[in-house]
């Protein structure tokens, strides 16, 4: 029976550093702020937040530059009103709340303030997918990354890790347009490299392998390389590889690696339609036909519980990516 690493559950951080995993080896790493440290490099970046400046990890940016942070409420609607017009001034405004907020509850001003009209507003949305846990359906959103992938000029990114998230979160600043960046609530294994800048659109080879390829986002990048240990006892080569970006999509690395393994899945804390795997399944059928299977929610919402708990009841874990794995390795 598959064990999870121990890091998982664990506590991730000791005093005002968290734990970074590399090579089987666990290092401490200080603990930034990064918004906070636009905030000091940048005048022209602004923060908006709906009630959630704890949660949103803001109270840094809010402290410090008092003038060019705004609480708005529970009004998130008026939010991303405000955003917009901000930007009309040449700020850079990032906003804040919960994903299901972000997107869900705001949709038209964001299509029709924020999209259509252009403007360069960061829309940085938390306790996104089913591991949000224990809130539940209403508010562990799956539907996100189609809704806002379907807009036009909207890149979106949806990160793995606080050093992923953190690197995104800069590299934003500097992009010039609309963009919907995606992270998670729990306590996940810090794994990505601190010192690597985050490319927009260029995905990441994680795992080099010759038998299938694991196309995955966010929290399941994570459950895909504990994927890949498994069916690397079990004798097959599996190369994994961080899509961070769902837009643009990183079509170049896709295809490189499914025309050495000739297989792939892709894997995503979302509903099966209208996400990565749609993306990519899309790439395929156009360019280069394989066997190939999306792992996601099956079209439903969620429901109240434990991440890890909800992560194996809803097939996302390791055990359900290996045996995805396997199937469309079956069809070659």
């Amino acid at each position: 029976m598959y064990k999870r690493q121990a890091l998982c559950s664990d506590s991730l951080t000791v005093s005002n550093k968290i734990k970074y995993l590399k090579d089987n080896k666990i290092f401490l790493i200080p603990i930034e702020r990064p918004l906070n440290e636009l905030g000091k490099k940048n005048k022209n970046v602004v923060a908006l937040c709906a009630d959630l400046t704890g949660s949103l990890k803001m109270n840094d940016f809010k402290n410090n530059h008092p003038d060019r942070f705004f609480q708005v409420g529970i009004a998130e609607a008026n939010m991303m009103g405000i955003a917009a017009g901000l930007t009309i001034g040449g700020k850079i405004p990032f906003t804040g709340t919960f994903a299901n907020f972000s997107t869900g509850r705001v949709y038209d001003q964001i299509r029709q303030s924020i999209a259509y009209s252009g403007k360069n507003v960061k829309i940085c949305a938390s306790h996104a997918g089913i591991t949000l846990g224990e809130d539940g359906a209403t508010h562990q959103i799956l539907e996100d990354i189609g809704m806002m992938k379907m807009l036009p000029d909207m890149t979106v990114i949806n990160t793995c890790d606080y050093t992923q998230t953190k690197a995104a979160t800069i590299a934003i600043a500097d992009h010039k347009g609309p963009v919907y960046l995606r992270f998670g609530r729990p306590k996940v294994p810090v794994f990505t490299d601190p010192s690597k800048k985050f490319e927009i659109g260029k995905g990441i080879k994680l795992i080099d392998g010759s038998d299938v390829t694991i196309a995955a986002t966010g929290h399941l990048v994570w459950e895909s390389l504990e994927a890949a240990k498994i069916l690397n006892k079990l004798g097959i080569s599996a190369e994994v590889i961080n899509i961070h970006t769902i837009k643009p999509l990183d079509e170049e690395i896709i295809l490189e690696s499914i025309k050495k393994t000739k297989c792939a899945i892709s894997c995503e804390e979302h509903n099966i339609i209208g996400g990565l795997g749609e993306s990519i399944s899309r790439l395929i059928s156009e360019k280069y036909p394989i066997p190939f299977k999306v792992i996601g929610v099956n079209d439903s919402f969620g429901e109240s519980g434990k991440p890890l708990d909800l992560l194996e009841k809803y097939n996302l874990n390791p055990e359900s990516i290996k045996e995805a794995a396997l199937e469309v390795i079956d069809k070659k």
